[in-house]
């Protein structure tokens, strides 16, 4: 019997082993990566300690949870979801399943989540033992720099930005002579290193422009963080291409998918710079509660794995940060698709006829063309152009991303003219002739009924005609030639480039490949414009005339993979960094996580060797030194935080005498007494009630410290860049920093529930 009617070929079985052993296999699309998690899932079910199959989105996640989830229950499994509108209840009994299916996102908040809860039974997640991730390049690299943040609102006013924003367009850019070291104008851009900073000129008309006599004086320091982000948002940060303006709403847009990532903001100011710059409302500053990289969530399971078409080029990031192998597995069918050389114009109008042109000599023959686009602003500008001429086409970017399966099934009928905003991690693969089973919606659409209430037989009709109409496609489109991907800009990561031409050509089905650029694109204007113009213009370039040069080609590939170690730097810095605060992290959850596990803690918070204990005996060392005479001592401000955090006087309670009395004396005459009178308070509480006080109360305490000193740590790191000016090392520094700022915490959380506890007052209340 077969669930699924399909059956695994033998690489994908290779491609299981090697998911099984704990590497990633790289597998080109269209082999079958969905098929091939069922072997390694399915072995390390058995164990019972849960597996975690890791997509991109939502849909994916469901799709896959049913339609592989036919094996793993037909085989004695049991198979859960995670979809992002579960409540708690429904996500506990996912993640109780043998597999688990869910986005890289629902698994990380809810492994934060988990350690924001107060007890036991409302933890949702098990171990973290085994994970295969889809699309692992997308999740391990291209989205490890953006930290899974759970915030709350801040105080901070919102009016400052709208200020700031004001301001802005009277600024002009400044150049900076590498010579003389003499800067012009108001500010300095880079667009290679993304950064825009004001001149020392700017900072004085900025002061004239605002009304304020010094913007580094302490109290206007917020002010200039604003005038920062809103230069920022103006030069970096465009509409259409980094986010789109919905009903009022700042979206980001996913740089590497093209997707909208609803619900995440920018942090630092930027996006309220962001939303002061569109005119819509500005949303508060959140502080953060919790906060983890998907890189440090990812290391702590037990054993993972992960599934690419592109995984070669990052072989050596996967190796150094995550221990991960690659290993390319040989394709089912020889490839035959035809990678052509780029073709270079000068100019973007240029480019833009040369694209037109291509689409309509392919739509014309009747073979189907996907041009992809790094931006939503350039794929509406491709659909405006294709209207005016006639030729019907499909959008695919995040204005549109609701119908994103419907339409790359379809993008390969004949005559198809698909235009997609990045293609990585859509997941649904591209057929010659189209996809029957969508197909057979969209007739059933037509007939005016909803697929989703259609009787079995109705489908079965449409499907049979779906199936005569995509065989006779698929013929007429193999003989035009297969799909053709048209990519009209490179991509900073080469990967990206890759994974859009790896659409075409699956599965042995013919194919073919051509990007279409121009000296004004982004990638070759800020990174290789100079050299790529200089070797235009020695090769005779002229207007409308495209070059085709390998020469140029590899100097583009040059500038990519530059960019590429560029932004590896940048993520191998910013995991030095958290993994600092990812051992302060482990420590908080670890003793969060002893609190609630542990039933009987009374030992740990109250014990001779508990926390309240051994706080006292720091005070008694501070302000009665065994080192000096009785007369020295500190007895008055010893009294006064005696009785502040254990309720004890101990002159008048605890009968202490401190001219005839050591250190230890005191301390063990203290202790006895606010011990009796704890006592006093768990006879009239009950030992139960007070149990699970003590356990609230401490847990509050933690989180509270812990969300100060998380906006502690971010002020830290803004500016610790600073004392690399005083020739120290700035991580070296905020490892020190950093780790005497977790001890003050530490500190606090026992003081502060020592005194909580000891000063607790139980009222007893009349029965009638």
């Amino acid at each position: 019997v077969r669930v699924t009617e399909m059956r695994h070929f033998d690489v994908q079985l290779i491609g299981g082993m090697a998911l099984h052993q704990g590497r990633i296999a790289e597998m080109r699309t269209g082999e079958g990566k969905t098929l091939v998690s069922t072997l390694p899932a399915y072995l390390n079910g058995l164990t019972g300690r849960g597996v975690h199959i890791v997509t991109v989105n939502d849909y994916l996640a469901l799709r896959d949870s049913e339609w592989m989830g036919k094996i793993h229950t037909f085989l004695g499994l049991t198979v859960g979801c995670i979809q992002n509108d579960m409540d708690d209840y429904e996500r506990k009994e996912a993640y109780a399943c043998d597999i688990t299916y869910g986005t890289n996102n629902e698994f990380g908040f809810d492994y934060l989540r988990d350690n924001m809860k107060f007890d036991v039974e409302s933890l949702v997640q098990r171990d973290h033992y085994y994970a295969i991730i889809d699309e692992v390049d997308s999740i391990l690299i291209d989205e490890a720099r953006t930290p899974l943040i759970i915030s709350g609102a801040s105080d901070e006013a919102t009016d400052k930005y709208f200020t700031a924003n004001e301001i802005i367009p009277r600024f002009e850019r400044g150049h900076k002579d590498e010579e003389t070291k003499v800067t012009t104008g108001d500010y300095l851009l880079d667009e290679k290193n993304h950064s825009a900073v004001l001149t020392e000129a700017c900072v004085s008309k900025a002061e004239r422009l605002l009304g304020v006599s010094n913007l580094y004086d302490p109290g206007n320091m917020e002010l200039l963080h604003c005038v920062e982000q809103a230069l920022k948002a103006h030069t970096l940060y465009k509409a259409d291409h980094h986010y789109v303006v919905q009903d009022g709403e700042v979206i980001i847009v996913d740089d590497f998918t093209g997707r909208l990532m609803a619900g995440r903001r920018w942090s630092d100011g930027l996006h309220q710079a962001v939303e002061a710059k569109e005119g819509v409302k500005i949303e508060r500053e959140n502080q953060t509660l919790a906060t983890i990289t998907l890189q440090n969530y990812f290391r702590m399971y037990e054993k993972l794995s992960g599934m690419t078409g592109t995984a070669e080029t990052e072989a050596e990031e996967f190796g150094t940060t995550y221990n991960l192998d690659v290993i390319i597995i040989p394709t089912n069918r020889s490839m035959i698709r035809a990678d052509n050389s780029d073709m270079i114009y000068r100019t973007l109008e240029e480019k833009w006829d040369a694209v037109i042109d291509e689409i309509k000599e392919l739509h014309a023959k009747g073979q189907p063309v996907l041009v992809g686009t790094v931006s939503v602003e350039n794929s509406e500008l491709i659909a405006d152009k294709l209207k005016k001429i006639g030729i019907p086409h499909n959008v695919l970017n995040a204005k549109y991303h609701e119908r994103e399966a419907e339409i790359v099934a379809q993008a390969g009928r004949k005559g198809g003219v698909t235009i997609a905003t990045n293609m990585a991690g859509r997941g649904t693969d591209i057929l010659l002739g189209g996809n029957p089973e969508f197909l057979a919606n969209d007739y059933l659409k037509r007939l005016e009924i909803n697929p989703d209430e259609a009787a079995p037989e109705q489908f079965e009709e449409q499907l049979e005609k779906s199936k005569r109409v995509v065989e006779a496609e698929h013929k007429e489109v193999v003989a035009a030639g297969g799909l053709h991907i048209l990519g009209t800009e490179r991509h900073e990561s080469r990967r990206i480039d890759n994974q859009l031409r790896g659409r075409a050509g699956r599965q042995g089905d013919p194919g073919s490949s051509r990007f279409v650029l121009s000296l004004e694109d982004d990638l070759m204007r800020i990174f290789a414009g100079d050299k790529v113009r200089s070797m235009m213009e020695w090769l005779g370039m002229e207007k409308g005339v495209a070059i085709e040069s390998k020469t140029v080609s590899r100097q583009i590939e040059r500038a990519q993979k530059a960019v590429e170690a560029r932004n590896f730097e940048t993520r191998k810095h910013v995991l030095k960094y958290d993994d600092v605060m990812n051992r302060q992290r482990e420590t908080i959850y670890g003793l969060r996580r002893q609190l609630m596990f542990q039933p009987e803690h009374r030992e740990y918070l109250l014990g001779d060797t508990g926390v309240a204990r051994d706080l006292l005996s720091d005070l008694t060392q501070s302000f009665l030194n065994p080192q000096v005479t009785p007369d020295k001592w500190d007895v008055d401000t010893y009294a006064a935080e005696i009785e502040s955090i254990y309720a004890v006087d101990p002159a008048v309670d605890a009968d202490v005498d401190f001219k005839r009395m050591n250190a230890q004396e005191v301390e063990e005459a203290v202790w006895k007494k606010a011990s009796a009178n704890y006592a006093e308070k768990e006879k009239l509480a009950g030992a139960e009630s007070l149990r699970a006080y003590e356990r609230y109360i401490m847990l509050n305490i933690i989180d509270s410290q812990w969300k100060d000193h998380l906006l502690s740590i971010d002020h830290l790191k803004q500016g610790i860049g600073l004392v690399g000016y005083g020739q120290k090392d700035p991580l070296v520094e905020y490892k020190k920093q950093s780790f005497d700022m977790f001890q003050d915490m530490l500190d606090r959380i026992d003081t502060n529930t020592s005194k909580a506890l000891f000063n607790l007052e139980i009222v007893v209340k009349d029965e009638q």
